[in-house]
Order: structure tokens, then C-alpha cells, then sequence
């Protein structure tokens, strides 16, 4: 019995690789979130009504209550047992708790997040049905899901900061469980860039790619972030597994929930549709994500320093290249997801439509002239994006490195 017991405690260690299972599960829950998240968006434009307790909603929640009951109780085992070897370095909070830093983030997130539950719903009874997105109760949520996903990422980070011995100089399970923490932080990583997309959405569908602002939203949302996790990650091209990520987790919930019947239940049902309408297609990040990647193998932070690059001078090198590569990739890209017949069909949901948008409406595949812009224009617009993509790589650089320090 004493030797079943052990072997299965073998095989757990094993499995896990010293890892804490909270990460798994901090992990794990931020992709609740996100999926639940893009299937409430579906949900929205197919069916329309909904409720507390509605599926979407319901995914959504388990991966605030995974989130915070797997976080709460690596705080607390840490807080109760005055002898843990993981209390020396673990972050106090309010003198009394002990944790990592992930699992308070993860935490007040799951907070934020369950307290909007039943806000959202007053907030329906009191006032009707949404009209905007940013409602406070969606404002918090908001808060909510980002702060999770963030804890989950910083999680990840601190133990693969701790492991930043070069692979080779270590055992086999040693090297095992340094891979495994680079992926989990590359996942991680992906799911908070697909939350990025999704709250930048509204100004990047397919049929603006012809504006300045397209690229100008690009440019203050997606730099900062990929160079961050670029300098953080461990990975040899972590911008581009990143971005490929992002791609397979955007993409999924819609290539699959798709196939699913839908009925509208809220009026006026323009568009009589009967099976869940899909997202955006994703971005094809991975274009820009290679040239970022390609420069940072050039100009890596050891390298710059010993040609006395500033990082002032790094990120206008990588916003020009980020801009550009997604300028070359997207602008044909999103004329063909909005216009061509080849784009309306499972794979790159061209045919999407809300039940309440005329699906005869005169530029539903034609480009809006108010999306098109002179060349002056657009020139004029693009160089505002790549100020902005400047700083947004210079923050995102900063940051980067102060990732690199996290331990706890």
C-alpha cells in the first residue's frame, strides 16, 4: 500500500514537473475566460438575448472561480504554514497574507470579475439591454478578466525566471520542466494578446483595413505587448509561437461553434439566420510577429548594449517593422475577408453577419467609402501610427525588462 502510494505520488510529481498545480489552473481558467468571452460575442449577434447564467456567461465564470479558488488556496497554504519553504519569497499583503504574485493578481481579478456577475444582471433589470460595451458592470469585468490573465502570465514568468539555467546544464526533469514553463508563458502570453484583439475589435474589422486608424490602433495596442513578452520569454522565436497562439486561440471558438444551431430571440431579426454567426478571423499577426523576432535576434539587449543602441533607437527600429510587415500582410488580406466570395465560408468567416444587420446592406462586401482614404491621408494617419508604435515599443521594451526580474 505504502509502495502504491508512493508510485502515485511519483507519477503526480512527474506529470506536474514540480510545477504548482494553481498554474495549471490559472492557466486553464484564462482560457475559460477568453473562449467563454468570444462565444458570448457570437451569442450577442446570433441570438441576442440573454441571461446571468447564460452559457457563455457560465464558461466565463468558471474560469474566474478556477482562477481564484486554485490562487486563494496557494495564498493561504502559504499564509497558514509558518515553515513553507516558498514564504521567504513570497509577496506579503497587508502583513497578514503570503503569495505569489500571479495568485494575487489571479485573485482580485476572480473578485472583480463575480462581483460583476449580479451587477450585470441589475444593471439589465434597471436599464434595459446594453447599448454600449463599456458599461461599468463590463467595466469591471473587463478589469476582471485582465487582471486574471495577467496573473496567470506573471505566474508562469516568476517560475520560469527562477529556472533561467541554460537547458543542457541541467537533469532531465529539470530541462523538462523549463520547456514546459517557456509554452505555458507562450499560452499565457497568447490568450491576454487574443483579449487585447477582442477589446480592440470594434475598430479592426476586416472592412477598415484601408484606414489609417486601423494601423493607428495597431500601433498603441499590439507593440508594447510583443516586445514585452518577446524580452521575456525564453523562447527562441517567442513572437512568433506567440502570435501563433493567438491565431489557434482567436480562431477556434468560432471555426467550431459555427457548426451549432442559433435562432434569434430578439427583434428585429434582419437577418434570419439559424446557426451562431462567427468572430473576426484573426489577425495575421504572425507576418509582423517574424520581423520583430528576426530583429530582436540581431539587436538583443546584450548585443545593443555592446553597440550602444538605445532602446529609444530599438523601438523606432521596431515599430517601422511592425507597421510596415502589417501594413504589406493586412491591407490585401482584410480587402479579401471583406470582399472576395473565396473569403465566405467556414474557414474565414467572410459570410458574418449580425440577425439584426440587412444582410443586403449596400457595403456589406464592398469596402465603405468612409474607410477609404486619399494617399495623402493615409500617409498622414500612418506616420501618426508610427509615433505611436514608437512609444508603445519603448513601454513595451520597459517592461520587458522589468518581466525578466520577476521571481515571486
Amino acid at each position: 500500500m505504502q509502495a502504491d502510494r508512493e508510485q502515485s505520488t511519483t507519477r503526480s510529481v512527474s506529470w506536474r514537473l514540480g510545477i504548482p498545480t494553481y498554474i495549471y489552473a490559472v492557466v486553464f481558467s484564462s482560457l475559460c475566460v477568453v473562449w467563454g468571452l468570444i462565444w458570448d460575442i457570437m451569442w450577442h449577434i446570433s441570438i441576442g438575448r440573454d441571461g446571468l447564467l447564460a452559457p457563455p456567461h457560465a464558461l466565463i465564470y468558471i474560469g474566474a472561480i478556477l482562477s481564484g479558488l486554485f490562487s486563494a488556496y496557494q495564498i493561504l497554504n502559504l499564509t497558514l504554514t509558518k515553515k513553507h519553504p516558498g514564504r521567504a519569497s513570497a509577496v506579503p499583503f497587508w502583513g497578514v497574507f503570503y503569495g505569489s504574485l500571479g495568485a494575487m493578481f489571479s485573485v482580485w481579478g476572480a473578485l472583480a470579475m463575480l462581483t460583476s456577475a449580479p451587477f450585470d444582471d441589475w444593471w439589465h433589470n434597471t436599464y434595459g439591454l446594453d447599448v454600449q460595451i463599456l458599461t461599468p458592470p463590463h467595466t469591471i469585468l473587463a478589469i476582471g478578466i485582465m487582471t486574471v490573465q495577467f496573473g496567470a502570465m506573471v505566474g508562469v514568468l516568476a517560475l520560469q525566471n527562477q529556472y533561467r539555467t541554460p537547458v543542457g546544464t541541467q537533469s532531465l526533469d529539470q530541462n523538462q520542466r523549463a520547456t514546459r514553463l517557456k509554452w505555458l508563458f507562450a499560452i499565457s502570453a497568447a490568450l491576454v494578446l487574443t483579449m487585447l484583439f477582442v477589446m480592440a475589435s470594434a475598430t479592426m474589422s476586416s472592412g477598415r483595413s484601408h484606414h489609417s486608424s486601423y494601423y493607428i490602433t495597431a500601433a498603441i495596442v499590439f507593440p508594447f505587448f510583443l516586445l514585452a513578452v518577446g524580452r521575456a520569454s525564453l523562447l527562441r522565436w517567442p513572437i512568433t509561437i506567440i502570435a501563433g497562439l493567438y491565431f489557434l486561440a482567436q480562431g477556434l471558438p468560432s471555426w467550431i461553434i459555427q457548426n451549432f444551431p442559433a435562432t434569434p430571440r430578439l427583434g428585429p431579426v434582419l437577418n434570419p439566420i439559424t446557426h451562431y454567426q462567427p468572430f473576426h478571423f484573426p489577425m495575421l499577426l504572425i507576418v509582423p510577429a517574424v520581423a520583430l523576432d528576426w530583429l530582436m535576434h540581431r539587436f538583443d539587449t546584450t548585443t545593443a548594449k555592446r553597440r550602444k543602441v538605445s532602446d529609444w533607437v530599438l523601438a523606432g527600429l521596431y515599430a517601422t517593422a511592425f507597421l510596415v510587415a502589417l501594413l504589406i500582410i493586412q491591407w490585401p488580406f482584410g480587402e479579401f475577408l471583406h470582399t472576395s466570395p473565396y473569403a465566405r465560408n467556414g474557414f474565414f468567416l467572410g459570410y458574418t453577419s449580425p440577425y439584426n444587420s440587412d444582410p443586403n446592406r449596400a457595403y456589406r462586401f464592398i469596402m465603405a467609402p468612409w474607410y477609404l482614404q486619399t494617399a495623402a491621408d493615409f500617409g498622414i494617419g500612418f506616420a501618426k501610427a508610427l509615433l505611436y508604435a514608437t512609444l508603445s515599443a519603448r513601454i513595451g521594451l520597459l517592461w520587458g525588462n522589468w518581466m525578466k526580474r520577476i521571481v515571486r
